[in-house]
């Protein structure tokens, strides 16, 4: 029986995209802002476009969060997706339309230890749009979700928010240079974050969505390993 991958409807997302993507992946894919959906889910995404404190408000008022924390916790594979990256941390510093107070911070979900802040930069132009490399580390050649993804690879960005140098390097997939170095993958057990889009990027993209269809079909998110069984390169 196919495994069934949530996308999260938090009224802010770019779903449908995400969704066909996902399909073509040859996943089986439903758009979905229901909790008991995404606590039932084999497997979840959440994509991104919006304003970090928009989209936590209604996550965390619709009970969409407790549903996302819940399907972690069981060892669902994740999947975050630009802004569904950023909601992933402690805290993030683009505020929404209607805050008050004096507070500089929003709350994220808090699954990674960590904050997003603002892309700052007196010579590149924000937000930072279109195609751009990604590097990674000796965590992402080990990364299930990056297999057979080549170093330097091209993907398609659009953000003016990354995550921040307070993230626990130990979780950091892949580096992207664009007004700072920032972190453009990460993986923590069965957690996967994206700052790029892999439904935009292609046939690395598409590679890319695959490996996460696969993890969720085999429930498998070990880390990558040899042919001797030795961890790989």
């Amino acid at each position: 029986m196919s495994k069934r991958i949530v996308v999260v409807d938090y009224h802010k997302g770019n779903l449908l995209s995400v969704a066909r993507s996902v399909t073509e992946a040859g996943g089986d894919a439903v758009i979905s802002d229901d909790p008991a959906d995404i606590r039932a889910a084999d497997g979840v995404i959440v994509p991104g476009v919006g304003a970090f404190e928009d989209a936590m408000a209604y996550v965390e008022s619709s009970r969409e969060g407790d549903a996302i924390r819940d399907a972690v916790g069981r060892g669902v594979p994740f999947l975050g997706i630009c802004l569904g990256l950023h909601l992933l941390f402690e805290r993030g510093d683009e505020l929404g339309s209607n805050h008050v107070g004096d507070d500089e911070w929003a709350r994220g979900l808090g699954i990674l230890k960590g904050s997003v802040t603002r892309l700052e930069s007196s010579r590149l132009k924000v937000p930072h749009v279109g195609w751009d490399q990604i590097h990674l580390t000796p965590h992402g050649r080990e990364c299930p979700l990056l297999a057979g993804v080549s170093e330097g690879a091209n993907v398609y960005f659009t953000h003016s928010y990354a995550v921040a140098d307070d993230v626990d390097p130990g979780i950091v997939a892949t580096r992207t240079h664009y007004a700072r170095s920032f972190p453009s993958g990460v993986w923590q057990d069965n957690v996967f974050g994206v700052q790029f889009h892999p439904e935009k990027s292609s046939r690395t993209g598409l590679g890319i969505l695959r490996n996460y269809v696969r993890m969720v079909q085999t429930g498998d998110v070990s880390p990558l390993r040899t042919e001797t069984g030795g961890e790989s390169a």
